[in-house]
C-alpha cells in the first residue's frame, strides 16, 4: 500500500478513486506516564512515554485506514492526514484519513 500526503503519487496514474478512508483510535493518559511527565516537566525534555502513546496510536489508525483501503480495493492512499481531538479529560483521539485510489 502506498501512503502519501500528496494528491498525487510521482511516477504513476491514479486510475480509480475509491472515496474517504479513515482510522482512529483513542488512547487515555497512564497515571505512571503522568507522574514522570510531571517530573520532567521541572527540568524540560522529551516525555518519552507520551512520544510512545503517540506513536502507537498513530501507527494503530494508520493499520486500520489501510484495512478499510484493502477493502475498497485500493492499492494507494493519497492526501493522507491526521488531526487530534479531546474526547474527555485524561484521553484522546487520533484520527488518519485520506482519500483511497488505485493507481497504476
Amino acid at each position: 500500500m502506498i501512503l502519501v500526503n500528496t494528491e498525487m503519487v510521482p511516477g504513476h496514474t491514479v486510475r480509480e478513486v475509491k472515496g474517504l478512508v479513515q482510522g482512529n483510535t483513542i488512547r487515555a493518559k497512564h497515571v505512571g506516564r503522568d507522574i514522570a511527565a510531571s517530573f520532567k516537566n521541572l527540568v524540560g525534555g522529551e516525555l518519552r512515554g507520551y512520544t510512545e502513546l503517540l506513536t502507537e496510536a498513530r501507527r494503530q489508525a494508520i493499520e486500520r485506514m489501510i484495512a478499510q483501503a484493502q477493502q475498497l480495493g485500493a492499492n494507494a492512499i493519497v492526501n493522507v492526514r491526521f488531526t487530534t481531538s479531546a474526547v474527555t479529560q485524561g484521553a484522546a483521539e487520533l484520527y488518519a484519513y485520506g482519500t483511497a485510489v488505485v493507481v497504476e
